[in-house]
């Protein structure tokens, strides 16, 4: 797909551009500090699929300086499948048979390179190693189930060769309507959240600022941008300008899943959406994830995607 550059959209008018900026700054950045797993969240779930801790081994990825874990940022996810019936740990060891063998469902939430942990800036290097991903694809083939989700730079950068290894394409940038808006919504009125099994019973999701990726021949695209939106390519991640390259992201995915072998896996572009998380502080503290006032129906869609990785 051609690269573009922003000129062509964002630098029409000066006007444009402080509306650009201004969103950026409302948009929730992973850079930021304050930005927590939301205490108060409510996980019950009303008809748990097992009974508790009678379902399958849900695997939390967080061997790979992952900005979302099981005990911090990804709690209120955690929390969510144990009210489910499943159990769930989190996985402090590299990629390996043995490793793998322990779980049925391995969640990756934005895995890094350690280079990116404290510099979000090109180059992006893979989170995982080469035998890692072989191991995972193996692991998948033979029965197991993944969850993968990358958010915007670095984090695609970061898992673009595990994605590779089943035949997604992480654009390493971030997904944008031009012109900006707060919050991207997926619907079933629209045609751009498409009807599945994992879909059944849901009309609209959200999410929250991520990435994009190219699917598969074989893969279901469950999330997929119209036209409008843009992946902007940043060297340094949140520095943006008009000479910011773009990708058009239109027809790109930020949601499929994919039967592979004997086992799935379910890819995202935005790993938010699976949690409930707060920034800022006081009144002022905005809600993205399950927790938002606007995403009613995210709670249950997290439920489908790890009931049909389930199996």
């Amino acid at each position: 797909m051609a690269v573009m550059r922003a000129e062509a959209r964002i630098a029409r008018t000066s006007r444009a551009m402080a509306g650009f900026v201004l969103f950026l700054a409302f948009a929730a950045c992973p850079a930021t500090a304050q930005q927590l797993a939301d205490p108060n969240v409510d996980v019950s779930v009303a008809k748990p699929a097992y009974a508790k801790g009678a379902g399958p081994l849900v695997l939390i990825d967080a061997a790979h300086h992952n900005f979302h874990t099981a005990d911090g940022r990804f709690k209120p996810f955690a929390d969510l499948l144990r009210n489910d019936g499943f159990k769930v740990e989190e996985s402090k060891a590299a990629f390996t048979d043995p490793a793998l063998a322990r779980g049925k469902v391995m969640v990756i939430a934005n895995a890094l390179n350690e280079a990116n942990v404290e510099k979000w800036e090109l180059p992006t290097p893979s989170a995982f190693t080469p035998p890692e991903i072989a191991a995972l694809k193996k692991w998948v083939e033979n029965g197991g189930a993944l969850l993968l989700a990358a958010d915007h730079m670095p984090c695609a950068g970061a898992a673009e060769e595990l994605g590779k290894a089943f035949g997604f394409g992480f654009v390493n940038g971030f997904a944008f309507h031009i012109p900006p808006k707060a919050g991207d919504f997926f619907t079933k009125e629209a045609g751009t959240l498409k009807d599945d099994a994992v879909t059944k019973g849901i009309t609209a999701i959200e999410s929250f600022t991520g990435s994009a990726f190219k699917v598969p021949q074989g893969a279901r695209p469950l999330m997929v941008f119209p036209a409008g939106y843009q992946v902007l390519t940043p060297r340094v991640a949140w520095q943006f300008s008009p000479s910011t390259p773009q990708v058009d992201a239109q027809g790109l995915a930020q949601g499929a899943v994919m039967n592979v072998g004997k086992g799935r896996i379910a890819v995202f572009g935005e790993a938010g959406m699976f949690s409930a998380q707060t920034g800022g502080q006081g009144a002022d503290a905005a809600k993205f994830g399950f927790n938002a006032p606007e995403a009613p129906e995210n709670k249950q869609f997290i439920l489908n995607v790890v009931h049909w990785l389930a199996g």
